[in-house]
């Protein structure tokens, strides 16, 4: 038998996705607390040297 919340949600369907979404945000802390960052870029899909450029536009890139 299907659990639904009063607005129709479905709950198992909710648990299951939130199981297959990856790290949880106490997760993503205790990482970057063990790794201080280091090793963490396959996580990312930000360009680091776009965010250089944004932030230091009359700086060139090395």
């Amino acid at each position: 038998m299907k659990k639904y919340t009063v607005s129709g949600t479905d709950i198992e369907e909710v648990k299951r996705r939130n199981a297959n979404s990856g790290l949880s945000y106490n997760e993503v802390k205790a990482v970057l607390a063990k790794t201080g960052g280091q090793g963490t870029a396959q996580f990312s899909d930000t360009n680091p040297e776009e965010v250089k450029k944004q932030i230091h536009p009359n700086t060139p890139l090395q």
